[in-house]
């Protein structure tokens, strides 16, 4: 099935009460797909825009029904990581009959309406902490059209939107689809060298500075809160001439605060999951030593954390 098919795209994951993805109690809906391919990205299985399967061997009880009952014999614990992809048809007749659910299909088809009444079921608790519903990945703007009618029918409800973006997309719609509906916008700025963006995020990172720039004068207005993050990646952006580099660029724009994000490492048990090998890898998270370093950088700037 095309996921963009009869209003439909596909959803990873709608996960309610969330405290880390904005202000207060928020329900955060993972869109599947990203025209970024960053080498560490923490929700590999959010990258692609057509479902998958993952295999989680710490939660397979070895009990061979996955393996009976898939029609091209492409599981086998003989296999280096369980699920032959290369016969695999998506059917997802093994996740369907996984009793432990170590077999899972990552990527769902979903209408704007599944959505948002799944998102509106906690509207009492965004009204009472000062939460709402953040659009998360993936890149939510992949899918514009979706995320504008989304965001319409959560807005004229009284709810607060916040969109989570890598910052590559077309200026223009965004502006028509999903500016009038947002709340606020948190914009990652990953790496300032557009060579070395390219190298280790799939593309550079012209238009993506320069949306952000754009965001950040609009929010000069006032009516709108946009917030640069910066992923502390070990070696890759985390770097005292990138953060420097970093630090310099926002200044310019006009931007007052910033959020610095530790690393997160379990991001390698994903790919595993998938069953794809990783080319990048840092095991440890971001010290609190490293973080106060990396803080010292943006001493002119409100940290928000």
């Amino acid at each position: 099935m095309n996921a963009r098919n009869a209003g439909q795209v596909l959803i990873l994951n709608i996960r309610r009460n969330s405290l880390d993805d904005g202000p207060g109690i928020r329900t955060t809906v993972f869109f599947k797909g990203c025209l970024l391919n960053c080498l560490w990205c923490h929700n590999p299985e959010s990258k692609k825009t057509k479902p998958e399967l993952s295999y989680d061997s710490a939660v397979c009880v070895g009990c061979g029904t996955c393996a009976w009952g898939c029609p091209e014999s492409a599981i086998s614990e003989n296999n280096p990581y369980f699920v032959d992809r290369g016969k695999c048809s998506l059917c997802f007749k093994c996740a369907d009959a996984c009793p432990s659910r170590a077999l899972k299909r990552m990527g769902t088809p979903m209408t704007v309406a599944e959505v948002a009444e799944s998102a509106l079921k906690d509207a009492a608790f965004y009204r009472s902490s000062g939460g709402g519903v953040t659009l998360s990945g993936g890149e939510p703007t992949t899918y514009m059209e979706f995320c504008s009618e989304l965001m319409s029918e959560l807005r004229g409800a009284g709810v607060d939107t916040l969109v989570e973006t890598c910052g590559l997309f077309d200026f223009d719609r965004f502006s028509l689809l999903i500016l009038p509906y947002a709340s606020r916008i948190f914009i990652d700025i990953k790496l300032m060298d557009s060579a070395r963006h390219k190298e280790m995020c799939g593309a550079d990172n012209r238009v993506i500075l320069s949306n952000a720039r754009r965001l950040i004068e609009a929010s000069a207005q006032g009516g709108l809160e946009i917030l640069p993050r910066i992923p502390l990646i070990p070696g890759v952006t985390d770097t005292d001439e990138n953060l420097a580099a970093a630090a310099a660029f926002l200044k310019d724009c006009g931007a007052t605060r910033v959020s610095l994000l530790s690393y997160n490492p379990t991001w390698t048990d994903k790919m595993r999951m998938l069953g794809e090998e990783t080319k990048f890898a840092a095991s440890s998270w971001t010290s609190a030593e490293k973080m106060e370093s990396c803080r010292a950088f943006f001493k002119d700037f409100e940290i928000v954390r």
